[in-house]
C-alpha cells in the first residue's frame, strides 16, 4: 500500500465533508430549510440516472453522475454564488478556478488531474455529458422552488427574463426538459411568484 497516496485521498475525502456546510439559496421541497451543496449534488446524481433518457444526445450516465456529484466542490473555498446576483457571478469564475487548483491538488496527481479535467469539462458545457449535467443543475433548484410555491423567486423579486437567461442553454442538453421547465416558468408567472417584465 502506498501510504502517501492513501493519506492524500483521505485528506480530500475529509475536505469534501465541508460541502455539507455550504448552504445554497434554494429551500428543500415542501417548505423545508435551505439545502446544502452535498444534498444538491446527491439529488443531481439521482436525477441524472432517472432522466438521462431525455438528453438530446446519448450520454455516459456514470460520467455525468460523477460530474454532478463533484461540480460544486469548488464552493468549499469559493462559496455559493446566487444564480440571480450579477455581482457575485462576476467574480465566481476566478474564485472557483483557484478553489479547483487547491482542492483537486490535494489528491494524488492522477486522480486530481482527472477530477479537475471533469470539472473543467462541466464548466465549458460543450460535451453531451456537460450539457446534460447543466440541465440537471438548472432543473433541480427550479423543481424545489416550484414545489415551494416559487418562494425563492418571489422573496427576491426574480423576473422571468432572469430565469430564461439563466436557462438559455438548457435546450441544447434536453429539449424535452426545457419544454417542461418552460411550463414551470409559466405557472409561476400566473401565480405571481415570478415578475413579468
Amino acid at each position: 500500500m502506498d501510504r502517501e497516496r492513501l493519506d492524500r485521498q483521505i485528506r480530500f475525502i475529509l475536505e469534501l465533508d465541508k460541502e455539507k456546510s455550504i448552504l445554497r439559496q434554494t429551500h428543500l421541497s415542501g417548505g423545508g430549510p435551505r439545502e446544502n451543496d452535498a444534498e444538491h449534488a446527491w439529488h443531481l446524481a439521482a436525477m441524472t440516472w432517472l432522466l438521462s433518457e431525455y438528453s438530446n444526445q446519448p450520454v455516459d450516465t456514470a460520467k455525468t453522475m460523477l460530474m454532478v456529484l463533484l461540480h460544486d466542490v469548488v464552493e468549499i473555498d469559493a462559496g455559493d454564488s446566487y444564480a440571480y446576483d450579477p455581482e457575485a457571478q462576476k467574480s465566481a469564475p476566478e474564485r472557483e478556478r483557484k478553489a479547483a487548483e487547491r482542492l483537486y491538488g490535494l489528491l494524488p496527481e492522477d486522480q486530481g488531474s482527472f477530477l479537475k479535467a471533469l470539472w473543467e469539462e462541466f464548466e465549458r458545457g460543450e460535451s453531451p455529458e456537460a450539457k446534460f449535467a447543466h440541465v440537471m443543475d438548472n432543473l433541480q433548484p427550479m423543481l424545489l422552488n416550484h414545489s415551494n410555491g416559487g418562494q425563492d423567486w418571489s422573496s427576491r423579486g426574480v423576473r422571468r427574463s432572469q430565469v430564461e437567461e439563466r436557462n438559455r442553454h438548457t435546450a441544447e442538453g434536453s429539449e424535452a426538459i426545457w419544454a417542461y421547465m418552460k411550463e414551470i416558468i409559466e405557472q409561476n408567472l400566473q401565480r405571481g411568484s415570478l415578475k413579468d417584465e
